[in-house]
């Protein structure tokens, strides 16, 4: 089960980045050497087991298929992802004068909405700000670097929610955090009242007779 969790992100992290190029042939041959890979390892780990019982210890049945690495069999088994098994997503062509993150989501959903880097949250925003960055006004460009901010910083007491976040480039959101950090510093700023005057008051003093002031 370990190597189950710890090679599947793997998997599926490589097949989702090339999911929008012709990738079927290059994921049955990842499949095919990712196969060899495991019957090498419990070889190694089983040296004195035959095949059949390796087979049968490792590799199940799915559906129709009859080698599916997994734990064991039944619906909760842990099962190693294959390659083949993630769908190939076609590019979508730009249509005439429209504008990359323009914030008409209906039309560029087709062509990043299931990108690994947009995120649900990126995507609403994006439509709520119409395509352009909070910070400077500009609108995005494809390839721009997009980054999540908070509006009042979660340290300054800012929600964690979506009226509390912004859209922002990366350079812009590190200048909008500077002076975030600017504006705490001066607020938590301690300013030292001066100190009262001091008034002088005559001493008194007595003469020797003891009814008069020298």
């Amino acid at each position: 089960m370990e190597i189950i969790k710890e090679v599947n992100p793997i998997i599926r992290g490589w097949s989702n980045y090339y999911s929008t190029v012709v990738s079927k042939d290059t994921y049955s041959y990842c499949d095919h050497i990712l196969y060899q890979q495991l019957r090498a390892w419990t070889r190694r780990r089983h040296p004195n087991k035959n095949a059949q019982w390796v087979k049968a210890k490792y590799w199940h049945s799915e559906g129709n298929k009859n080698w599916v690495f997994s734990t064991r069999d039944g619906q909760n088994a842990y099962k190693l992802l294959q390659h083949s098994e993630t769908k190939v997503i076609r590019h979508t062509k730009v249509e005439g004068n429209r504008s990359p993150f323009d914030g008409d989501l209906t039309y560029w959903s087709s062509r990043m909405g299931a990108h690994p880097e947009m995120t649900p949250e990126k995507a609403f925003l994006l439509k709520k700000q119409k395509g352009k960055c909070a910070y400077c006004g500009l609108n995005f460009r494809d390839g721009d670097l997009l980054e999540t901010d908070h509006i009042i910083p979660t340290n300054n007491g800012g929600k964690n929610s979506k009226d509390n976040k912004q859209l922002l480039h990366r350079h812009c959101h590190d200048l909008k955090t500077a002076q975030d950090m600017a504006g705490m510093r001066d607020k938590h700023l301690v300013t030292e009242e001066p100190d009262e005057v001091k008034v002088s008051r005559p001493v008194l003093k007595t003469s020797q007779r003891g009814d008069s002031l020298t």
